[in-house]
């Protein structure tokens, strides 16, 4: 064969496979797609349905699938239990340093059952990036949050990618807790991490412009304040807030948070679609009891009402036996105290 014979057989073939691996991508793409839940968009302060009907969430924060799998509790099973606590939602996690460890390909295997399994249970899906931690300087709270710019955008690339036109997949929560843990880990002016956000949406929105992206507030996810002078300048997102019961000692003391609330994180909802992705509470006597979750039902039905008469849509923490504060408590989906108290909301309110 002539030189110029193979090097034009080489490009034809190289070309070929190019088209392939595409026309492949896009099958896999349509093949998920293709019996997805019905869209959700946002109007105004709310999240709708094509009808144009006020959705509101209610369902569960589950754990990794990498801890899940690692113990052999990663099934579709799992998403059958959620779906029969009466969740219409579910909250996907995804660690940075497990992203990295089992690789690209494993994750994208998981939460492609993730998606398909909670189609077929009729629950809707937030993917969250679970860092928590300082993204301007670099400074995280432990190991297995550690992240960057660069993989943050794409990690958010590769998953507008892969779900674009998936309507099961509703939600990207962008960053899991943005904090400075009160300057220890640096400097983080709103005004530079919103210009951060502001180009993570963007590029998301170029790949996909029907998801929905969710911003979360300083303090580990809570504090929201900063949007009431400059909030992020794109369209259809909605705001995080973790509202756990001990940020603010004097209204846990009173038992009185509706004030403090209001002025942290509440008020967003006035504007905005509002999701609190994590809160919870625990026993001190509880496995891993942690201060900031130390709390009963008083603050349940607190938090509850608080939520529902403003439309906020929500998912406990977390849907784990070994994780805390835990929904419930082994293997056989047990609900624990928390657990029973949140199922029976489930039960309640989503009709």
């Amino acid at each position: 064969m002539k030189t110029t014979t193979k090097l034009l057989f080489v490009v034809c073939l190289m070309t070929a496979l190019s088209a392939s691996a595409q026309q492949t991508f896009s099958d896999q793409r349509t093949a998920l797609a293709g019996d997805a839940l019905p869209l959700i968009s946002v109007d105004g302060n709310r999240f709708v349905n094509p009808a144009g009907e006020t959705v509101v969430f209610r369902g569960i924060a589950l754990a990794d699938p990498g801890a899940l799998n690692e113990r052999g509790d990663w099934s579709r099973k799992y998403f059958e239990k959620a779906a029969e606590w009466n969740a219409n939602i579910v909250r996907v996690p995804v660690h940075p340093k497990w992203w990295r460890e089992y690789g690209e390909e494993q994750y994208l295997e998981w939460l492609d059952q993730a998606v398909q399994w909670s189609t077929e249970l009729g629950m809707y899906v937030i993917i969250d990036w679970h860092t928590i931690g300082n993204l301007l300087t670099g400074v995280y709270h432990r190991d297995i949050y550690v992240t960057s710019r660069d993989e943050t955008f794409r990690f958010w690339n590769t998953m507008a990618e892969r779900y674009r036109g998936n309507t099961t997949v509703a939600f990207f929560e962008l960053v899991n807790e943005p904090t400075h843990r009160n300057g220890q880990f640096g400097r983080m002016p709103w005004r530079e991490y919103k210009a951060f956000i502001e180009d993570l949406i963007y590029m998301i929105y170029a790949n996909d412009d029907t998801v929905i992206p969710l911003v979360a507030g300083f303090d580990w996810g809570y504090d929201l304040r900063y949007i009431r002078e400059e909030p992020i300048q794109m369209p259809g997102i909605g705001y995080v807030t973790h509202p756990y019961p001990q940020k603010n000692m004097q209204a846990w003391e009173n038992q009185d948070w509706d004030a403090h609330w209001q002025e942290v994180w509440g008020f967003v909802a006035e504007q905005y679609p509002v999701v609190a992705t994590e809160f919870g509470f625990m026993e001190p006597t509880d496995r891993g009891a942690h201060v900031p979750c130390i709390a009963d039902e008083v603050y349940g039905e607190a938090i509850i009402k608080f939520m529902e008469e403003r439309g906020i849509s929500w998912t406990p923490w977390v849907f784990d036996y070994l994780w805390t504060p835990s929904l419930i408590t082994d293997k056989d989906f047990t609900p624990s105290r928390q657990g029973r108290f949140f199922k029976q909301k489930l039960m309640e309110l989503n009709r």
